[in-house]
């Protein structure tokens, strides 16, 4: 009967740098897929709806980038991803010693530097998912919340009764 209240929009944050190329394309594309029809080659699709959060030049806090980690481990894989995921391989980054092995020491060495850090970083908070430094992991986030408008995706088992009135 209410189920449209239980319905919410994407929650999608951007950790953006401006002078980072692919951050640059990454926040064109959110942007453009929230005023712009989406798919841009289809005029008769509507644009998608979710809420963008952009964070300017600062680096996910340690208790987000754990959780990112989890969002971008392989399905397939019982290991999760490393900390040095969201490490650059950036000329300007190199030379500066032993590479952090955690989050904390990842979000320090952002802080101080931000060229070693891998930006954009893309998240979908809701849906569980993650781009980091990739254009085509945000083009694939913006076409999972596509096919939920258009009903080619079910809602997640998350929205579905449990127990005794399933």
């Amino acid at each position: 009967m209410f189920s449209g209240f239980k319905r919410s929009l994407p929650q999608i944050s951007i950790f953006h740098h401006p002078s980072s190329p692919p951050s640059i394309q990454a926040l064109a594309l959110l942007r453009s897929a929230l005023s712009s029809p989406y798919p841009p080659g289809k005029q008769s699709a509507p644009p998608l709806e979710f809420d963008l959060e952009v964070v300017e030049t600062k680096p996910p806090t340690a208790d987000q980038l754990r959780t990112i980690l989890t969002y971008i481990t392989p399905p397939k894989s019982t290991a999760p991803s490393a900390p040095s995921a969201f490490l650059s391989a950036h000329p300007a980054s190199s030379g500066l010693g032993e590479q952090p092995q955690s989050v904390k020491g990842i979000v320090s060495l952002a802080e101080q530097n931000p060229n070693v850090f891998k930006w954009p970083v893309v998240v979908d908070w809701i849906g569980g998912r993650a781009s980091v430094g990739d254009v085509e992991g945000v083009k694939d986030i913006l076409e999972v919340i596509r096919q939920r408008r258009d009903g080619e995706v079910k809602q997640d088992e998350v929205d579905q009764p449990k127990g005794w009135f399933s």
